[in-house]
């Protein structure tokens, strides 16, 4: 048994890497199994879902950048700690619970569904396997007594039922003999204490019993007659327990009875990597020398290019020069004028006749070119420009010789940004890739571009997230089979907003007509019924008056700082208003409610003018632009010169940008990410997303980009 044990205490030491945690890096700390099965310590799971749970109500900070959540978090407070752990937490329309985080073992997006962390198991069996490893690593350090006045005995015994180490004396003083407590089991010393029965998650009172085999994790009944597993294969936990350690074990004892061929392996895989390290070094030689015969061609094109234009830039000057010349000498005492001025003091006719012809065909030639100038050279060298544009191209996709692997095209329409990026892409090979790097860069104002950023990626999309707002980004992807890659594909140019984006879902009780407005259980779609109400009022039609505008705004307001937000208006829809107004306006609005309203009295009717923009105040404290069958209304901006209102086709989606430091509101296009319309507003009060909506018509916020966002785009 000594022998065991010491084989034990050589496996235990051996096995450190799998006792890990892929979050903290560190030994394992009350681990939980996560959905993908990967084990994450209990603390970690809590801070990371701290950290995107402020991530989320940072929105309109300049400072909302939060860190990786694979990077190590200083430990939060306690309370907000237990606001997260404890069961049926939930939060305002403001802050929105956060239930979702990338598994920092494999990546994927883990959702901890209503119950968060209450709804995992507990890892027993690592735990302790992580204690005995921590007892093998400090063999030398006793476990005391945990009942022992100081100062404490070794203890010699731990018990299960009471969670605590006890010594000799103290273990008869506690556990007396004929006692209930006599029955306790007790095991060596150990600090790892473990319940003898595992309870269910969703239903506390049960035991589990049962072993789903779809979601490889145990239930109980409960969850097998009524719960989410209803309709899944269950079977036993003795079954399951038997099938697994047969499975595991038949596994194991393969691994140790294949231990020479490991090893040959071992040793082949070292001569493969000095292999690979001789061969990569002879790739790179390779392609400096490539890259070098590409340099000596464009040195000696540049050379060449530079003569011919020294060359012309020389010939043009000497005719300049030559022109110049003779027109310095049509001057009085200077070259030509006083040549023929001395010929003219000639006596003698015969030698006067002699000189003078050929000097007045001169004087004729320079008297010509006075009354008809023209250079005599041109000074524009634009048959000199070098055109590179389709050898930048083709050096931009340089690359290794064709390996089979097809380019992978990304799809523009299914690409957006928003609060995230998302990017799409489509292989015509799709099978034979294994998996693929998506590139981005942000480039610079001044077309500077940054290096690449790189993220491996298995599927054809990926979102991505900490962007800076009112930035040009560049994406691109490659394809990867083994270790041979596709070139890049074509670049994908997208602008994100010019502020972070502002969360928010339609208020159902502040000012909520829902005998004409229909909102949706996720508050995030309101249509307007033109029903019976709007026919019981159509009898107001024949005198003049029109039905008014139903109001609905959003939960939250804004004070400060920078937002963004957008939506979309259903092509269908009659007439829609948005835009922000101040709390004291609502109330205006919604305080004094009219059955009917003539359209040239209230102010923000939007049939008089165009817009109630048109009014002479450049800052009021709402601004509303109309939409309806299919077009924007654009009013003139008090700041520009345009002469009236313009009517654009609606975008897809419309989004708008508050700057209440400024005192800014401005409505964008987002399929470009253009602005259409921009003007003052007064800021002093708190702003909220306000809509109108008259006959039928529906308005959908624009969903946030997430990893939720991601999984319902491909399931579509």
């Amino acid at each position: 048994m000594e022998g065991d044990g010491s084989d034990s205490l050589v496996t235990i030491k051996n096995i450190e890497r799998e006792l890990i945690c892929p979050a903290c890096k560190e030994l394992f700390t009350h681990p939980l199994i996560l959905p993908c099965q990967h084990s994450i310590c209990h603390k970690c799971v809590k801070e990371l879902l701290l950290m995107l749970d402020d991530s989320f109500n940072d929105v309109g900070s300049d400072n909302s950048n939060q860190s990786s959540p694979r990077l190590r978090l200083p430990s939060p407070s306690v309370d907000k700690i237990d606001r997260i752990s404890r069961p049926g937490w939930k939060r305002n329309s403001l802050t929105p619970r956060t239930t979702t985080f990338p598994c920092p073992g494999c990546e994927h997006d883990v959702d901890l569904g209503e119950r968060g962390i209450n709804g995992l198991f507990r890892n027993f069996t690592l735990e302790t396997i992580v204690e005995r490893y921590r007892q093998a690593a400090r063999a030398a350090t006793a476990i005391m007594c945990d009942l022992c006045k100081p100062p404490p005995q070794e203890s010699t015994k731990s018990c299960m039922d009471c969670s605590a180490s006890y010594c000799n004396e103290c273990f008869k003083i506690y556990h007396p003999w004929g006692t209930v407590k006599a029955q306790h089991e007790y095991v060596g010393p150990t600090t790892n204490f473990r319940p003898k029965i595992l309870m269910c998650p969703e239903h506390e009172t049960e035991r589990i019993n049962m072993y789903c085999e779809l979601c490889r994790r145990p239930v109980c009944h409960l969850c097998k007659l009524g719960g989410n597993h209803s309709n899944h294969r269950v079977t036993t936990m003795s079954s399951a327990y038997k099938t697994l350690k047969e499975k595991l074990s038949k596994d194991i004892d393969y691994l140790i009875g294949k231990e020479s061929q490991v090893k040959s392996q071992i040793s082949e895989l070292n001569l493969l990597m000095k292999e690979t390290e001789c061969n990569g070094e002879r790739a790179k030689e390779d392609a400096i020398t490539h890259f070098e015969k590409l340099f000596e061609i464009l040195e000696e094109r540049k050379s060449s290019v530079l003569k011919a234009i020294d060359a012309s830039k020389k010939l043009r000057l000497d005719k300049f020069q030559t022109q110049m010349e003779e027109y310095q000498g049509l001057l009085e005492n200077n070259g030509l004028v006083g040549y023929a001025q001395e010929v003219l003091k000639e006596t003698d006719q015969s030698c006067f006749v002699q000189t003078a012809k050929q000097l007045h065909v001169r004087i004729q030639k320079a008297t010509e070119s006075l009354k008809s100038f023209r250079p005599a050279a041109q000074t524009s060298f634009e048959d000199y420009v070098v055109n590179t544009s389709k050898q930048t191209e083709l050096l931009g996709e340089l690359s290794f010789f064709s390996s089979g692997v097809d380019v992978p095209e990304i799809n523009e329409e299914q690409s957006k940004v928003y609060n995230n990026a998302l990017i799409n892409w489509h292989h015509p090979e799709k099978d034979k890739a294994d998996s693929y790097v998506l590139e981005y860069r942000k480039i610079n104002r001044d077309e500077e571009m940054l290096s690449w950023n790189e993220i491996e990626v298995c599927g054809t999309s990926k979102v991505i997230s900490d962007l800076e707002s009112n930035c040009n980004y560049a994406f691109r992807v490659r394809a990867y089979k083994g270790s041979i890659c596709s070139p890049c594909s074509r670049e994908l140019i997208l602008h994100t907003p010019p502020a972070p984006v502002f969360s928010f879902l339609f208020d159902e009780k502040c000012g909520y007509n829902n005998e004409h407005l229909l909102l949706n259980l996720k508050r995030d779609r309101v249509e307007s019924r033109a029903g019976f109400n709007l026919l019981l009022a159509a009898e107001r039609i024949q005198v003049g008056y029109y039905t008014s505008l139903d109001y609905i705004i959003g939960d939250v307001g804004i004070t400060k700082g920078k937002h963004f937000w957008a939506f979309r208006v259903e092509p269908y829809s009659y007439l829609v208003k948005a835009g922000v107004a101040s709390s004291d306006k609502l109330q205006e609005w919604l305080r004094s409610p009219r059955d009917a309203v003539s359209p040239r009295y209230e102010q923000d009717s939007g049939h008089d003018s165009g817009s109630e923009d048109a009014c002479v105040d450049s800052s009021q404290p709402f601004t509303l632009v109309t939409i309806g069958m299919k077009k924007v209304f654009i009013p003139k901006s008090p700041t520009s010169n345009e002469p009236e209102n313009r009517v654009l086709p609606m975008p897809t989606s419309i989004g708008v940008f508050l700057d209440c430091d400024k005192g800014k509101v401005a409505f964008y296009d987002m399929d470009h990410m253009k602005c259409l319309y921009e003007r003052q507003v007064d800021c002093s009060h708190m702003m909220y997303p306000a809509f109108a909506l008259m006959g039928s018509g529906g308005v959908q916020l624009e969903e946030s980009i997430s990893a939720k966002y991601l999984e319902y785009q491909e399931n579509m």
